[in-house]
């Protein structure tokens, strides 16, 4: 932005947010965003530190760092791979794969996949809750009323 030039703080862009990566992060910017524009008719902004990726809602975003792209994906199932960083949940159907991409050659299968799935996420029929990756309960105790009476009758 030059000096004088009218501007809202609130609002950034794709260049804003992209123009101090190092050459193999914009290499990499641009194979990602060049394979997400081939899944089809989406809406491509800035928001905040975000590029987002979206149809009706958003199926994908990336957050530029200094060191890498920070890509989050929206899936109806929980991926794993070496690839995905963490998993959470952010819905009742979907769940974030978070995947640092430092590189254009990186940009390929299973990413573009696990894109794919989530652009055509939508067009599916409404999903089942995600199952909670939760610890296994232990097993029940009895309450400590009822081990008194069995001790007693003994």
């Amino acid at each position: 932005m030059e000096r004088g030039e009218a501007h809202d703080c609130w609002t950034t862009t794709e260049r804003a947010l992209t123009q101090d990566l190092s050459e193999d992060l914009r290499d990499a910017w641009g194979r990602l965003r060049e394979a997400a524009s081939e899944l089809g008719e989406q809406r491509i902004y800035a928001s905040h530190n975000s590029i987002m990726f979206a149809r009706k809602t958003c199926y994908a975003f990336v957050r530029p760092k200094r060191s890498f792209l920070e890509l989050s994906i929206f899936l109806g199932r929980t991926v794993r791979s070496p690839l995905v960083r963490r998993a959470v949940p952010s819905s009742k159907t979907k769940v974030a794969h978070i995947i640092q991409v430092r590189h254009r050659d990186e940009v390929e299968a299973p990413l573009t996949d696990w894109l794919r799935e989530a652009y055509h996420l939508q067009d599916a029929p409404a999903a089942k809750p995600v199952a909670k990756a939760t610890a296994r309960k232990p097993a029940r105790r009895p309450a400590k009323a009822a081990v008194k009476t069995a001790r007693t009758r003994r």
